[in-house]
């Protein structure tokens, strides 16, 4: 019979959580798995030489960051012009949510600025599958 500990349980080790509470196992794998689907596929899709003569913003760059339980991909879009009062500015544009035990919550950006939710209880893979093929996630 094994020794329980305080809290009630025994046997295997917790997972090192950050102070977030996502394990850092999951972290790496999600970074791993979202920067590879950048720089093999929207990079590629979405981001073009600059215009000759710009007029409207466009992406420069795109990459992929944590913040708290939510790993973000975002874009970089540079400002063209005299009168810009920035040069680039960042959109967000899929948030993927760890929900524990290795399922997340996708969400995108509407253009209202409101995140809105579009699949629970999915796996890492289904996210990024989702979010190289479907609409919603457009730069």
């Amino acid at each position: 019979m094994t020794k329980e500990s305080k809290h009630g349980m025994s046997g295997a080790p917790r997972p090192k959580l950050t102070q977030t509470g996502v394990p850092e196992v999951v972290k790496t794998e999600v970074a791993t798995k979202a920067n590879a689907l950048i720089e093999k596929i929207l990079k590629p899709q979405h981001i073009q030489p600059p215009p000759d003569n710009p007029q409207f913003n466009y992406v420069i760059d795109i990459y992929g960051k944590w913040y708290q339980r939510y790993f973000y991909i975002c874009a970089t879009y540079h400002v063209p012009g005299p009168n810009a009062t920035v040069p680039s500015f960042e959109e967000k544009m899929a948030r993927i949510e760890y929900a524990g035990n290795n399922r997340f919550q996708l969400s995108f950006m509407r253009h209202t600025g409101q995140w809105v939710k579009l699949y629970t209880d999915v796996s890492l893979d289904e996210c990024l599958a989702s979010i190289r093929d479907e609409p919603f996630f457009f730069l």
